[in-house]
């Protein structure tokens, strides 16, 4: 956002003080993305199916004991080892593989 006013002061502003404004701008943008590169790293990511764990689903087909359900709009195989109805929802517990564990 920095380099955007940088170039508008510039373009607008008369010629000793766009030069001024341009000169100074830069390191200020400079430091901006070295805070930003520096906060990006030291955040966590969570990716993959364990993050699926402890959300709730919707249950598609019936799970005696295999069945579907459907978690933010992917469907998943999964068990249920007490059953689930569809219509029901249903808690991820677990996984095995590409299968979800639930439970009611």
């Amino acid at each position: 956002m920095l380099i955007i006013l940088a170039f508008i002061l510039l373009i607008f502003l008369p010629y000793p003080w766009n030069i001024v404004a341009f000169v100074g701008i830069i390191p200020i943008w400079i430091l901006e993305l070295i805070g930003w590169n520096r906060t990006m790293k030291r955040r966590h990511k969570v990716v993959g199916a364990q993050t699926l764990i402890g959300r709730e689903a919707a249950v598609i087909r019936a799970c005696e004991p295999r069945g579907q359900v459907r978690l933010d709009g992917e469907i998943w195989e999964a068990r249920c080892d007490e059953g689930a109805a569809v219509g029901e929802t249903v808690r991820v517990v677990d996984r095995d593989g590409l299968t979800l564990i639930v439970a009611r």
